[in-house]
């Protein structure tokens, strides 16, 4: 008997936090890509100095099925040795090596595009 009292209080305390997870992230998001939209688009002389992807792993156990994603980051240095790591388009990830030299374009912390200097 005790198991049901203990539910009925834990399982919408629960409830409540996953719901409140999930709007807390949707409102992070919203004020980032608003944050993101109000900035100017920079160009800015950069090299690029670092390449990581983060890959996460999703498992169901219901379906037996699991699935992977990546998500790439690239860190550019300025010419006043300042840094900027940026979320990259897997499409532009590969295009992209450490050592290039070239005009990186910027809105807030989303990448626009990065244009290498040709020798």
């Amino acid at each position: 008997m005790w198991f049901g009292d203990i539910f009925s209080i834990i399982f919408p305390i629960m409830f409540i936090l996953i719901v409140g997870v999930i709007i807390i992230s949707i409102f992070k998001g919203i004020k980032e890509w608003s944050y993101n939209n109000k900035q100017p688009i920079i160009p800015v002389d950069a090299i690029v100095v670092a390449k990581r992807g983060h890959t996460t792993h999703h498992h169901n156990n219901n379906t037996h099925t699991s699935s992977s994603s990546t998500t790439y980051y690239i860190t550019f240095e300025f010419s006043n040795r300042e840094r900027i790591e940026l979320r990259v388009p897997s499409t532009k990830y590969g295009l992209i090596a450490e050592g290039d030299n070239g005009i990186l374009s910027f809105q807030g912390s989303r990448f626009i595009s990065f244009e290498r200097n040709i020798v």
